[in-house]
């Protein structure tokens, strides 16, 4: 059974939002089903090919016991099904809160200060650390996305920042036990001289950093999509 784990978690964290966009009426998440997949197709390529440059020269590697026998470039095929199940899950959770609740989001003064404050802390974190590869690929693409984002699009930051919070509840469950809270050893291990070896409970601090740039990343694209096709709805 323990072979299905890291399965088991991809099919729980998509399961719920899939069958809501379906029976959903209001917004009927669904309709986008088709910017929803090349937005995550998008993002997601880079990402693997990261994943796999990563995985090849051991910056991280996945424990046999949690996942089927099946791989591609040495990861896992559940590892593949993480890029589209739980963005999926993220992409779908933002849109239910931005329509449900549309006064849930930061102000400008408020998302600025606090997007610089991130810049500066990720910044000096890198500086001290570009030793490593794990935060400096993850830090330099943030400080990128939050540069760009803070130019381009600060609606969609004040808008993102409190739905991110949300989203960490069931982040830090998933890769809580994915990162070995709860069972024995860990589905994903890390190489800590790859990283700057702070960890939330067992999470990487990276880790943080890493899902919002892919989860952010997709958001900003669906967003143009979603624009361009259906307008501002």
């Amino acid at each position: 059974m323990s072979n299905y784990l890291y399965l088991i978690l991809n099919l729980g964290s998509i399961s719920i939002p899939l069958l809501y966009s379906v029976l959903e009426k209001k917004i009927h998440f669904i309709k986008y089903a088709k910017i929803v997949f090349i937005s995550i197709f998008l993002v997601a390529v880079p990402f693997i090919i990261w994943d796999a440059v990563f995985t090849k020269h051991g910056v991280w590697g996945f424990n046999e016991n949690y996942h089927l026998p099946f791989k591609i470039f040495k990861m896992p095929i559940e590892e593949w099904m993480f890029f589209f199940c739980i963005p999926y899950a993220c992409l779908f959770t933002h849109e239910m809160l931005k329509y449900y609740l549309p006064s849930l989001k930061l102000s400008k003064p408020v998302t600025i200060i606090i997007s610089s404050i991130l810049i500066i802390v990720t910044f000096w974190l890198l500086i001290f650390n570009l030793d490593k590869s794990y935060t400096t690929v993850n830090f330099l693409l943030f400080l990128t996305i939050m540069l760009y984002s803070l130019k381009k699009h600060l609606i969609t930051l004040q808008e993102y920042f409190l739905s991110f919070l949300v989203i960490l509840i069931p982040f830090f469950i998933v890769n809580g036990i994915l990162t070995g809270s709860f069972i024995d050893n860990p589905v994903v291990w890390y190489n800590n001289s790859e990283n700057i070896n702070v960890r939330l409970f067992t999470i990487p601090l990276e880790d943080v950093f890493y899902a919002f740039n892919l989860l952010f990343s997709i958001q900003l694209i669906f967003n143009f999509f979603k624009t361009k096709i259906y307008g501002n709805q």
